[in-house]
């Protein structure tokens, strides 16, 4: 299984890129997690939102989508949201509405944050966004790693072991509900 892993901050050191790069590792055998950049994405412009004028950035970022069995979106938390990059990059992969790669896409949430809860308020606000485009997004309460600093290493390694169980647990289960909703998808 093919899942197209995106952190939704620009910062090279973000703990959410951190999150998907232990997703990488902690991936029950047969589930391959490909990390994407979204730093080249322009912002959202609908005058160019026609085929032939989309930013070559945005159509990669389509085609990877369309390419992949299923998402994980770790996000991080701005002033109680999605961050604008993530969210921009959702804008332009919804687009236009009825061809989107986002429809019918499984997705599962997870995030990090210093904070003491996490990212629980911007997974609520993603999962709104991304139901918004007809994503099947996974009916569980996602991961949410509350006070990162703690729980990575300087060199961006996850090394909280309950937490490590728990994401290793998650994958687990996305990948069963992947399967189930994948096959009825097809069906």
């Amino acid at each position: 299984m093919k899942v197209l892993g995106i952190a939704g901050s620009l910062r090279r050191a973000s703990y959410n890129r951190a999150l998907i790069e232990a997703a990488r590792a902690l991936a029950p055998a047969g589930v391959v997690v490909d990390p994407f950049e979204l730093g080249g994405i322009p912002l959202y412009n609908g005058d160019l939102e026609a085929d032939g004028l989309r930013p070559s950035e945005v159509e990669r970022f389509k085609k990877a989508i369309a390419d992949t069995d299923a998402l994980l979106v770790a996000t991080p938390e701005y002033n109680y949201g999605v961050s604008g990059v993530l969210k921009n990059a959702i804008d332009r992969a919804s687009r236009p509405a009825m061809r989107s790669p986002l429809a019918g896409k499984p997705v599962a949430i997870m995030g990090a944050a210093t904070s003491v809860i996490g990212t629980a308020r911007a997974q609520q606000d993603l999962k709104l966004v991304l139901m918004g485009c007809l994503s099947l997004v996974m009916s569980h309460a996602g991961v949410v790693v509350g006070q990162a600093a703690e729980k990575f290493d300087a060199s961006g390694t996850l090394i909280h072991e309950p937490t490590r169980k728990f994401l290793a647990s998650f994958l687990h289960d996305f990948e069963a509900w992947t399967q189930r909703v994948g096959a009825m998808r097809t069906t």
